[in-house]
Order: C-alpha cells, then structure tokens, then sequence
C-alpha cells in the first residue's frame, strides 16, 4: 500500500500543486480559458483557492515523508475531497455543468485518504 500511496498522492499533489500555484499568480484573464468559474468568484477568493490547494498538495507529501504529523496526510486528502465537493457545486449552479473532472479528483483524493491511513513509511 505504501507504494500505492506515494503514486497516487504524488500525482495528486502535482495536480493541486500545479493548479494552486496558477489561481495564486495568473490573472482572471489568464485563468478564464481554463477555469470558466472565475468570473464568478472574487479574485482573492480565487488566489485564497490556490494557497489552500498549495498547502494541501504540501500535506500530502511532507508529512508521511518526514514522519512528522503523519495524520496530516489523510486530512489533507480529506480536504480535497471536500474541496472538490465544493467545486461540483459551484459548476452546478453555474452555466458550466462538466464536472468529470471534479469527480474523478474527488475519487482519486478519496483513494487517497483510505490509503494514507495504513502504514507510511519513508
């Protein structure tokens, strides 16, 4: 399970990791092509996203790396799955109702969580 774990948490960071650090730095307008839900949120509510997905990615990683608060790991798994709850949600209400994505992330951050709760070793 260890390296079931470190494969789907490493690409799950990289995921957030990547996505975070877009909603952090690029502008409305940069993130409108591929995030049609910009418009529909204030800009430091977009750029708090993105910090806390950063932070989560983080939490996924260091803390069963390090053995330091290995609990982290499935909490911040947990927030992703919650996080992206919250993101159907906002394309449901919206004009944009493709929500595959939200879905497959929610899953593969739910796996996540199940996995990080058995034995992590660095």
């Amino acid at each position: 399970m260890n390296i079931a774990y470190w494969i789907v948490a490493g690409l799950l960071a990289l995921f957030y990791l990547y996505a975070g650090t877009l909603k952090v730095i690029r502008t409305r307008d940069r993130l409108r092509p591929m995030m049609a839900w910009v418009d529909r949120v204030p800009l430091p509510a977009v750029r708090a996203l993105g910090a806390v997905e950063t932070l989560g990615a983080t939490g996924l990683v260091l803390p069963p790396l390090t053995g330091v608060a290995p609990a982290l790991a499935p909490a911040a798994a947990l927030g992703f799955v919650l996080l992206q709850t919250g993101a159907m949600a906002v394309h449901l209400t919206g004009e944009d109702r493709r929500i595959a994505l939200n879905i497959a992330l929610a899953a593969t951050a739910a796996v996540t969580a199940w996995l990080a709760t058995g034995p992590l070793t660095h």
